[in-house]
């Protein structure tokens, strides 16, 4: 219970990303300025920890050594992650991005055959190629059934040219957030940790951050002190203390399929997080009967797919000990 109440504290700090987001949108900063203010201010917060475990020269001597391929997978896995997010900012309400954002979950299965997964058998552990989990995709459509609903339902008041700016956008980001990230979880081979890794895609993902900034200070002007201030705000509570907590959690979890499962279900609630949080604080319009349902299709989604996920897994374990003691 413990690890399942760290997990949705942690999907509560994820939720200020989309909410500051569109309140840095609707006050009239650029999606520019949201995007690449969040990783300028991540680099000293990440830099405390890093430091402060003693962590950092190890991780700069990996950076060293293949340069190209932390800037390569940092620029998709940040890049064209966060960018594309806030992008669609200015053309969705955070809860209903929260919502599309979700479909990650498909994405990243679909990801799977590009890369190898080690499974921890009687014998050790084992490296084989990642499969399609089909039956967790299928429970997954489920996902995709609440973002249509919802989708649907807000296409009656916005155009189609803006329907698209807004999801298309979370589409790209939902690919290269996973992809770039396990890219780079395979480039260091277990040689960092979680924040290690983190600080050196912040680091590696600058120069993108610095060509944008350029970019909007010449078409946008200078962000104002309350988006920089806003931007710092989601760079502290979803870029820092969310992860720590996630990642607290599934430590937490390590070792129990079932509790694990169940932490990465909790992350499902920033969809709720993200609309309370933009009732409370924007003052938007409470979402229709129909957006409702679509938002609790797409957290039914979310648990039945991580539990489908683990039950995969510990199968696939079973199967390859019972082989071995043939």
């Amino acid at each position: 219970m413990p690890a399942i109440l760290i997990g949705v504290l942690a999907a509560f700090f994820f939720a200020f990303t989309f909410v500051l987001n569109r309140s840095m949108e609707l006050s009239g900063g650029s999606w520019i300025w949201s995007a690449s203010l969040r990783y300028l201010f991540m680099v000293p917060l990440l830099l405390i920890i890093v430091i402060a475990k003693n962590n950092l020269k190890p991780l700069l001597y990996e950076m060293r050594k293949r340069p190209g391929t932390w800037l390569l997978w940092s620029f998709v896995g940040f890049g064209l992650f966060y960018a594309p997010i806030c992008f669609a900012s200015a053309y969705s309400p955070g809860w209903l991005i929260a919502g599309t954002w979700q479909i990650t979950l498909i994405s990243g299965s679909l990801l799977a055959p590009f890369f190898s997964e080690v499974i921890q058998t009687k014998n050790g552990p084992l490296k084989v190629r990642g499969t399609i989990p089909f039956k967790g995709l299928m429970m997954s459509l489920l996902i995709l059934l609440g973002i249509i609903v919802m989708q649907i339902d807000q296409s009656k008041d916005i155009s189609l040219a803006d329907l698209l700016y807004g999801v298309v956008p979370v589409l790209i980001a939902s690919f290269a957030y996973p992809l770039g990230n396990r890219k780079m979880m395979d480039v260091c081979e277990e040689r960092l940790d979680a924040y290690q890794r983190v600080l050196g895609m912040t680091l590696a993902s600058l120069p993108l951050w610095f060509i944008l900034s350029l970019y909007g200070l010449f078409t946008a002007g200078m962000p104002s002190k309350e988006q920089t201030g806003q931007a710092a705000l989601v760079a502290l509570f979803s870029g820092v203390i969310a992860t720590v907590l996630f990642f607290r959690a599934t430590d937490m979890a390590r070792g129990n399929m079932q509790q694990l499962a169940s932490v990465e279900a909790t992350q499902s609630f920033e969809v709720l997080f993200a609309l309370l949080g933009e009732l409370l604080f924007l003052s938007i319009p409470v979402p229709s009967p129909i957006s409702w349902i679509g938002m609790f299709i797409v957290i039914l989604g979310m648990i039945l797919h991580s539990y489908a996920a683990h039950a995969k897994t510990k199968t696939n374990v079973q199967m390859i000990d019972q082989k071995a003691a043939q």
